[in-house]
């Protein structure tokens, strides 16, 4: 887990949930409770932290996770302001602002993945490349590692960067550079809309500074669509992963026990957390799963992967 998710924990459970028949539940509530678990998983966002900001009761969001509380729809636009996003968004629908986005999203309606991303890279290169892989002839020599904290990004970034001759920069501690404190702090004083600005600030001066480098980017980068966004047009991205167990232990051999005592449901928020984030850390150009090797083994695979797409990428430029 990144900085920002290593709290992430869930403690407060809805009013006797487990006696309730998922079959009696509204289909409404349990799917809006489900958005609204995801949507706060992938921002990386306690269930407290949420409550407090949406200024409801821990147990009255417990409730409305798990669709078992009927929420006014004044409740609902506080969550939505606390999680910031849309209300359209928490009800499952972004796309009503205006005729061109009703239009737009019938042309896109039932679409698969793959033609989605057609889709957006014909966009992007037609706005001005803001999300196009490919848009930046400069990108093939940008590397930027996308995945949770404990997944190798740092370790793995900063030998990659070294064989490759590149420079190496952990985003995260851009961040904190930027802001003069730490990323928890920042947080905490100024909020997750100050947090992402300082994100994208510190992302745009590397991309703008560094022709050549690595760049470990942090977990919940991918919860900001511009920012990934960016991410995505100016770099070669690679999804570093690991199985929910190595991304703990390997938080733990830190020194960092907080997501281990936190909460005895910490893995399973981790994994809710992964759950909520795959789909996007799936845009990247490649993935490589850490798990399955030993560290100096996941470098030269890494590596060999790197080099022949660089490789590839050179061949036909």
């Amino acid at each position: 887990m990144d900085d920002a998710d290593a709290g992430v924990v869930s403690t407060a459970r809805p009013v006797d949930s487990a006696a309730l028949d998922e079959a009696s539940r509204n289909p409404f509530l349990v799917a809006l409770g489900e958005r609204v678990r995801t949507l706060r998983s992938r921002r990386g966002m306690t269930r407290k932290a949420v409550a407090v900001a949406a200024d409801v009761s821990e147990r009255h969001l417990a409730n409305l996770e798990y669709g078992t509380g009927n929420a006014s729809i004044l409740v609902l636009l506080q969550v939505s302001q606390a999680l910031h996003c849309s209300l359209a968004e928490l009800l499952g629908d972004v796309s009503t602002s205006s005729p061109e986005w009703l239009l737009i999203r019938e042309l896109l309606e039932g679409r698969g993945e793959a033609d989605l991303r057609r889709v957006r890279v014909a966009i992007g290169g037609l706005l001005g490349g803001g999300a196009v892989p490919g848009g930046d002839p400069g990108r093939n020599a940008r590397i930027a590692l996308i995945g949770l904290r404990g997944a190798g990004k740092s370790t793995l970034g900063q030998r990659l960067a070294d064989d490759l001759g590149f420079a190496f920069i952990e985003l995260s501690r851009e961040i904190e550079k930027f802001a003069g404190c730490s990323i928890n702090e920042i947080h905490s004083l100024y909020g997750t809309p100050a947090y992402r600005r300082y994100e994208r600030r510190a992302l745009e001066e590397a991309i703008q500074i560094y022709p050549e480098v690595v760049i470990a980017a942090p977990g919940g980068l991918v919860s900001d669509a511009a920012n990934f966004n960016l991410l995505l047009s100016h770099c070669t991205t690679v999804w570093l992963q690991a199985d929910p167990a190595d991304h703990m232990g390997r938080v733990a051999a830190q020194g960092d026990m907080r997501p281990m005592a936190a909460s005895r449901e910490a893995m399973e928020d981790l994994k809710r957390i992964l759950a909520g984030r795959s789909a996007f850390y799936s845009k990247a150009d490649m993935s490589f799963n850490t798990s399955a090797y030993s560290l100096d083994d996941a470098f030269q695979a890494l590596r060999t992967q790197v080099r022949e797409r660089l490789a590839l990428v050179t061949k036909h430029a």
